[in-house]
């Protein structure tokens, strides 16, 4: 099938370079344009400074278009870009990713502006990949990746409910300061540990998160138990035709951010439904994959899961599923970092499991998971023809 052209929404920030080195050798879709801010707008992508620890890849001679521009979207039709990968904060995000998505674009969206609005799947595609039922049944092509934290809580959660179901969870997250930007990141005195632990906002958002990725998505007429107290609206959504119930758990979630670059780690306790043998929930673990239709995806690592002994941050940094890279190349390898490390592994009791899992915030957590999405809509043929 013909490659897609694409539109990078960020020029300059972390997620948004990182979704740049995704595509510069991409097979199902090639960068064809940038949307930066006012200070972005106008330059040649090649003199944005590069910030990732990476060589900048060969990427195209593209110039910097601008978000506020009037005929964006016009612009961006006669460039034939059918795709859109958003690296937005939440409030540039909305109303940009309506327009386009309004427009007949397909947007996949890293933001948080429309998470769990109803019409627009908030997917993990090891997780919850028949929610991308709901693509475009609101008049929307969009859909949005979850918080970085969540995944390595969700991605081992999802594999343990689906084999023995789960009455409760509680969570401690030590998460890298990448997942602060590049402000926090490129910071001396935070690189020094001078920076705060406290992430505002960021265990409500994981926990609201979770419960949405396991809940069931119900087709048009069929709504949402009324119990469900995460469930959110957004006006542009009013009317839509799917909805998704979340299910009913029991959270204990903190978070905190810790002095390490990249690598978001939980240390996890779940209390099952019925008992479990140590050696069946390691291979629960193991055993838990993409659908089949997804495992000729790009970005899907051989396996969703590798099980260690225990966690190492530097050494683990970048699975794939069945090995740890050193120092990849990101744009070349882009299974390098897409699987979740799961070690320290025991069993409370017969219905109780604690474990730490870890995965790469800004590859799998961000820009990857937001790919992963693009590359399922692919897969299932839901993207606009291109012209």
């Amino acid at each position: 099938m013909q490659r897609h052209n694409t539109v990078v929404l960020g020029a300059s920030g972390l997620v948004a370079q990182r979704m740049q080195q995704r595509l510069a050798n991409h097979p199902w879709f090639v960068l064809s344009a940038v949307v930066g801010s006012e200070r972005t707008a106008g330059r040649p992508l090649s003199s944005i400074p590069w910030k990732l620890s990476e060589p900048r890849p060969n990427l195209p001679q593209v110039t910097v278009l601008s978000g506020l521009e009037k005929n964006l979207i016009e612009q961006l039709v006669e460039l034939n870009v059918t795709v859109a990968f958003s690296c937005l904060p939440a409030d540039v995000a909305d109303p940009l990713e309506l327009h386009l998505s309004k427009a007949g674009i397909a947007v996949f969206s890293n933001a948080s502006a429309f998470r769990r609005c109803d019409g627009v799947p908030l997917v993990i595609p090891d997780v919850n990949p028949d929610h991308m039922s709901q693509f475009g049944t609101g008049g929307h092509m969009l859909a949005c990746a979850t918080n970085c934290t969540l995944i390595p809580l969700a991605v081992p959660v999802a594999a343990l409910a689906a084999t023995f179901g789960v009455e409760g969870i509680q969570m401690n997250s030590e998460q890298a300061l990448s997942g602060g930007g590049y402000d926090l990141l490129l910071d001396d005195g935070a690189q020094k540990g001078h920076h705060s632990n406290e992430i505002v906002g960021e265990a409500h958002k994981t926990g609201a998160e979770l419960l949405h990725v396991l809940g069931v998505a119900h087709d048009c007429g069929r709504r949402p138990e009324e119990g469900n107290k995460i469930h959110q609206r957004h006006e542009a959504f009013e009317g839509c035709s799917s909805h998704v119930a979340a299910v009913d758990l029991e959270l204990d979630i903190t978070c905190k951010r810790v002095t390490r670059n990249d690598g978001h780690q939980v240390f996890v306790t779940v209390t099952l439904q019925r008992p479990a043998e140590i050696e069946e929930v390691q291979s629960c673990f193991e055993e838990h994959s993409f659908p089949e239709r997804l495992q000729a995806s790009p970005s899907a690592p051989s396996r969703s899961i590798q099980v260690v002994g225990c966690i190492d941050p530097l050494l683990h940094l970048w699975a794939d599923g069945e090995r740890f890279a050193q120092a990849p190349n990101p744009s070349n390898d882009l299974k390098a970092g897409m699987a979740i490390v799961l070690g320290s592994l025991e069993m409370l009791d017969l219905q109780t499991v604690r474990f730490s899992a870890y995965s790469h915030n800004t590859v799998r957590g961000a820009a990857g998971g937001t790919m992963l999405l693009a590359e399922q809509a692919y897969i299932e043929e839901r993207l606009p023809k291109q012209q």
